[in-house]
C-alpha cells in the first residue's frame, strides 16, 4: 500500500488575482509545502531562542563575542566561495519594492544591483506578494514593458547587458503568510517569497548568466544563517541545479548579529556573497534589546545618530574587516534622500551629504552601497569609481588596522547628542504617515524627502517607547510621557487633516495609523515587531 500523498497548500481568504495561476502552480506550491514541512519547525525553535537571548540581555545589559564559536573566528584558513561574475562588482545597489514600475526603473537605473524587496519596502498584501513574483518572472522573460494608464508614460527594459543584477529579499523569519496554509498552519513569509522566486526563476537566471541571489533580513544569529544554508542545499537539489549556485548577502541589522558576523559567513560559506550594514533596523535592534538597560542605552533623535558615531563606526569597520578577511563583499548603508522636483536648494544640500556619506564608505573599504532613488545612482557611482577605478571591488583591503572590542559596539553613551522635543514630533509624524501608507499596501513611502520603509517606523515607535520608559527630559523641560506622546499625535493628526482636507483624510487610514502607532509606542508589553499587529489590520 502506497503512502498517502502529502497535504497540499491551501490558499486562504484571498480574492483571485489576474494571472495568479502562473505563480501559484501546483508544482511551485508543492515545493513551498515541502520547505514548510522540513524547515518551519526549526524556524519556530529559532524564534523561541530569540526570546531567550533577549531575556538574557535584559538580565545582563551586555553582549560579547561567543566563546563557543571562537574556533571559527581564529581559523584563518576558511573563505567564502568566490563571487560569481554577476555579483563581483556591486559598487552601487538600488533598493525598492517589486511593483511593475519600480521593477523596470530599478533594472534600468544604472546601478549594478537591484535589491528586489518583498520585506521592509513592501507591505505584504496578497496582491503585492503574488504580483511581485509575477513582475520578476516577466522581467526575466522580457514581458514587462507597459504604459501607465494614469500618466500615459511608457516603461521598457534596456538591453540585457545594461540591466542591474537582481538580489531578492524575502520577508524576515518572524512574519507568516496567512493566505498560504498547510493543515491550518500559515507558512512563514520567508519560505513563500524564497520558494516561489527560486522555483520559477533559478534555472531561468542561470540561462541568463546570473543566478538566484538573495538578501537575508533580520538575521539574529549564526544558527539562523545555518537554517538558510540548509534550505539552499535542499532547494538546489530539489530543482536539480549545482550546489553553490545560490548566493546570499546577509544584512547585519541586528545588534546580536554584529557579534556573530564571522560565524554567519562561515555557516553560509558555500553560498555567501557578503554582509550589508543596515542602519535603521540596527538602531531599532539596539533599542529593542537594551530597552531595560537604563540611560546609557538611550538613543538621541534618529537623524542625530550618524554613521560617524563611535559605536556605529565600530560596527561598520568591523563589518568591512570581517568580510574582506573571508573574501566576502562589504556593502554599505542606504542613501534614503528622495530628490525634490520643486526645490533645487534642498537637492543641492542633500546631494552634498549623500556624496560625503558614499565617499566615507568607499574610503573605509566598502565594496558598494545602497541608494533609494535612481537620481542618486550617479553620485554613489562617482564615489566608488574614484576609489575602485576599473577594479570590481576592494576586497584586497583587509583593514587589519581595525580593532573592535565587544563593548565598542554598544557604547551608545559615547554620543553627545540627546533626545529632543522636535525628535519626538518627528518620530510621531513619520510613524503615522508611514503606517497609514503601509495599511493601504505601500511599503516604500517618500516622507519629508526621505524614502522610508518599515525599519523607519520601527525606530520611530521604539524611540518613543524608550524615551517614555527612560523618563527622558527634553531641552524644553518637558518629560517624555505617554500623555505627551498622545498630545503630539493628536496635533499631528489634526495637522494632516488640515493639510489634505476632510475628504482625503476620511478616505485614508489615518486614525487607524495613529491608533496603531500609539499602541506599539505606549504598551508596556513591547511588541517585537510593529508589522505583527499591523499585519492583522492589513487588507
Amino acid at each position: 500500500m502506497s503512502a498517502p500523498a502529502p497535504s497540499p497548500l491551501a490558499i486562504v481568504d484571498a480574492e483571485p488575482l489576474p494571472r495568479q495561476d502562473e505563480v501559484l502552480t501546483d508544482a511551485a506550491l508543492a515545493f513551498v509545502a515541502e520547505l514548510h514541512r522540513r524547515f518551519t519547525p526549526r524556524r519556530d525553535e529559532l524564534l523561541a531562542r530569540r526570546g531567550e537571548r533577549r531575556a538574557e540581555i535584559a538580565r545582563t545589559s551586555t553582549l560579547d563575542f561567543l566563546p563557543e564559536t571562537e574556533a571559527v573566528r581564529v581559523d584563518d584558513t576558511w573563505k567564502v566561495a568566490p563571487a560569481p561574475a554577476a555579483l563581483d562588482d556591486r559598487r552601487v545597489e538600488i533598493t525598492g519594492p517589486t511593483d511593475r514600475k519600480m521593477t523596470v526603473n530599478a533594472l534600468n537605473s544604472g546601478a549594478r544591483v537591484w535589491l528586489a524587496d518583498f520585506e521592509d519596502a513592501s507591505a505584504p498584501t496578497w496582491e503585492n506578494v503574488v504580483t511581485g513574483q509575477l513582475n520578476l518572472i516577466d522581467a526575466y522573460t522580457r514581458n514587462i514593458d507597459f504604459t501607465d494608464p494614469r500618466s500615459g508614460k511608457s516603461y521598457a527594459l534596456k538591453p540585457a547587458e545594461e540591466l542591474a543584477t537582481v538580489v531578492t529579499r524575502p520577508r524576515g523569519w518572524h512574519l507568516d503568510e496567512r493566505h498560504l496554509q498547510l493543515d491550518g498552519t500559515p507558512v512563514p513569509g520567508a519560505l513563500v517569497d524564497f520558494g516561489l522566486y527560486f522555483f520559477h526563476n533559478a534555472q531561468r537566471l542561470i540561462d541568463l548568466g546570473k543566478g538566484p541571489y538573495f538578501y537575508l533580513p533580520k538575521t539574529e544569529s549564526y544558527l539562523e544563517a545555518r537554517l538558510w544554508n540548509d534550505i539552499f542545499v535542499f532547494a538546489q537539489d530539489y530543482v536539480g541545479i549545482p550546489q553553490g549556485t545560490v548566493r546570499a548577502t546577509v544584512l547585519i541589522e541586528t545588534i546580536t548579529a554584529a557579534y556573530e558576523m564571522e560565524e554567519i559567513l562561515y555557516e553560509l560559506r558555500d553560498h555567501a556573497s557578503g554582509l550589508n550594514a543596515g542602519r535603521w533596523d540596527y538602531l531599532f535592534s539596539i533599542v529593542k534589546n537594551f530597552r531595560d538597560g537604563g540611560s546609557k542605552f538611550v538613543l538621541p533623535d534618529r537623524n542625530l545618530v550618524t554613521m560617524t558615531a563611535p559605536f556605529m563606526r565600530a560596527y561598520t569597520e568591523l563589518l568591512v574587516r570581517t568580510c574582506h578577511k573571508r573574501g566576502a563583499h562589504a556593502i554599505g548603508g542606504m542613501a534614503a534622500f528622495i530628490p525634490s522636483r520643486r526645490d533645487a536648494e534642498v537637492n543641492k544640500v542633500a546631494f552634498v551629504k549623500v556624496k560625503a556619506d558614499k565617499d566615507r564608505e568607499a574610503g573605509d573599504g566598502f565594496d558598494g552601497s545602497w541608494v533609494a532613488h535612481p537620481d542618486l545612482v550617479p553620485i554613489a557611482m562617482a564615489s566608488f569609481d574614484a576609489v575602485l577605478g576599473a577594479k570590481p571591488n576592494q576586497k584586497d583591503r583587509l583593514r587589519e588596522d581595525v580593532s573592535v572590542a565587544a563593548g565598542d559596539l554598544i557604547a551608545i553613551d559615547t554620543l553627545d547628542a540627546k533626545p529632543s522635543y522636535d525628535g519626538l514630533r518627528n518620530a510621531v509624524a513619520v510613524g503615522i504617515r508611514y503606517i497609514e501608507a503601509w495599511l493601504r499596501g505601500m511599503g516604500a513611502v517618500a516622507i519629508f524627502n526621505l524614502m522610508e520603509d518599515a525599519a523607519t517606523a520601527e525606530i520611530s515607535r521604539s524611540q518613543i517607547w524608550q524615551w517614555i520608559n527612560a523618563d527622558v527630559v527634553f531641552e524644553n523641560g518637558e518629560h517624555a510621557t505617554a500623555d505627551l506622546a498622545r498630545k503630539v499625535a493628536a496635533e499631528e493628526l489634526a495637522a494632516i487633516r488640515a493639510e489634505i482636507g476632510d475628504e482625503t483624510f476620511e478616505a485614508g487610514k489615518w486614525q487607524q495609523a495613529h491608533d496603531l502607532l500609539l499602541q506599539v509606542s505606549l504598551d508596556q508589553d513591547y511588541a517585537d515587531f510593529l508589522t505583527l499587529p499591523a499585519y492583522e489590520q492589513l487588507g
